[in-house]
């Protein structure tokens, strides 16, 4: 694709001269650490799922995290759907209500209440073994600099900002998705339905002081985030080039977990998680978002759902659960091999969409 990355092209770390040959690098020139390039441009997205039945038609945005900043989604596709649907499905969300607020996640209800800070004032090199700490000190001299502050900061916060950080230099904190979305949808005139399992804190104080009494793995939490920044970066920007330019084939060689989720899954599966009832909370997401899509069939013609690309692709995600409960779930490659006539995706030949009707029914 001329003038944009293709998906999983790393940087070159050795450039030509102007005759070909390789530039000689002396032992005088600086070390250069060279991150894999980001696409950027205008670019597909990829293609929609569709997922039918008696009639009625839900089509499928598949979504990861994080994704290029520089990139504008030419989302003709998407906005078509949206113009003939009649609900469109948010991604499903955790959130934590309490009488400070909503959080979405639980990990983000000890930093609103200023928590965030190491019981006993210890700093991190206190809390991490040695050899972790000089990692740590590493990535965070590369991408969050002088902050000494952050050296006070339970791990799992200090691991979320880094992270957060890394993502921004390396322009990989794209909102690219959700503007476009409630856009389209406000110009149609169609309802958003949020799916949110919402759970109340009654006594947020009270959870606070047993937050920073509890036995939380934190420093598995930091490890994990500074095991990612030293290896899984060059996935992290194929995966995103890959939702950028449509390559479906890439998405599903590449892994689909969540890279950002580790130190929320850390306070999810504590002892003091558990006690509250968030160990099953994967489960109850699950359930939450089966019976609002569930719903959605049944009432509207045409609809659009967002979800997870983990939850598209997996053979134990959503889209598997809805086939297994009798749906019929079509992947945007799966025209030849079935035999099905073009008109049963929203994209043509040349991806600029062609029209949806309300009365589409599975094939």
């Amino acid at each position: 694709m001329p003038g944009a990355a293709q998906a999983g092209d790393p940087v070159d770390p050795v450039s030509s001269s102007a005759t070909g040959a390789p530039a000689t690098v002396g032992p005088a020139d600086p070390i250069r650490d060279l991150a894999p390039l980001v696409v950027s441009g205008v670019q597909p997205g990829p293609a929609l799922w569709k997922v039918s039945r008696g009639g009625h038609v839900m089509w499928v945005l598949g979504l990861v995290a994080p994704l290029p900043r520089e990139m504008e989604w030419r989302s003709t596709e998407v906005e078509q759907v949206i113009a003939q649907a009649d609900a469109v499905l948010q991604a499903p969300v955790w959130a934590v209500n309490s009488d400070v607020g909503v959080f979405k996640g639980l990990s983000l209800l000890p930093a609103a209440l200023r928590a965030r800070r190491n019981p006993d004032r210890a700093e991190l090199a206190d809390v991490l073994p040695a050899t972790l700490h000089a990692r740590w000190e590493v990535q965070k001299d590369r991408y969050l600099g002088w902050e000494p502050g952050i050296e006070r900061w339970r791990p799992m916060f200090a691991a979320e900002k880094l992270e957060r950080k890394a993502m921004e230099r390396l322009g990989l904190d794209g909102e690219v998705v959700a503007p476009v979305i409630a856009a389209a949808a406000k110009r149609s005139g169609v309802e958003q339905v949020r799916v949110v399992l919402e759970t109340k804190v009654e006594a947020p104080r009270e959870l606070l002081k047993r937050f920073n009494g509890a036995d939380l793995d934190d420093v598995a939490c930091l490890e994990r985030t500074v095991d990612r920044l030293e290896n899984e970066l060059p996935m992290l920007v194929a995966r995103a080039n890959a939702w950028a330019v449509g390559d479906l084939a890439e998405l599903r060689r590449l892994p689909q977990g969540n890279p950002l989720s580790s130190c929320l899954t850390t306070v999810l599966q504590s002892e003091l998680g558990r006690s509250l009832g968030y160990a099953d909370m994967e489960a109850r997401m699950r359930d939450t978002w089966l019976q609002a899509a569930q719903k959605a069939l049944a009432e509207h013609a045409v609809s659009l759902a967002m979800l997870p690309m983990r939850q598209v692709l997996g053979g134990d995600g959503y889209l598997a659960a809805l086939e297994r409960r009798g749906f019929t779930v079509l992947a945007p490659d799966a025209s030849d091999e079935v035999g099905l006539s073009e008109d049963t995706s929203p994209r043509d030949e040349a991806g600029t969409g062609s029209q949806v009707s309300r009365d589409s029914s599975p094939e």
